[in-house]
């Protein structure tokens, strides 16, 4: 599969992260190809810290992986929607969830 058309517009695309049982959306995160490719090969999610400017493995320092279940693009080709079994809290609170901060 050629991933390079997902990054014809940006060379970072969000990639929302999805709970594949319940639908609940745990994060999003930003994907550059590199990271796209690290996640197809090992079946677990990589991202790209845009301040840290580097590639980090969600979960690997905390144990709370997240193991891709499927992955989807957007009709755009320009954002990802990952499917993912989540060990743990998705979010660097302790949450499950990032989405936490109820507005209305």
């Amino acid at each position: 599969m050629d991933l390079k058309k997902y990054f014809v517009k940006s060379s970072l695309i969000p990639a929302i992260v999805q709970d594949h049982e319940t639908g609940e959306v745990l994060m999003l995160a930003y994907m550059n190809e590199e990271s796209l490719a690290k996640t197809l090969e090992t079946g677990y999610t990589w991202f790209w810290s845009r301040s840290r400017q580097e590639l980090w493995n969600k979960g690997a320092t905390s144990g709370h992986v997240q193991r891709v279940i499927e992955i989807y693009g957007d009709c755009d080709d320009d954002t990802l929607l990952v499917k993912v079994e989540q060990t743990g809290a998705a979010c660097h609170t302790g949450n499950r969830t990032c989405f936490f901060n109820r507005i209305k």
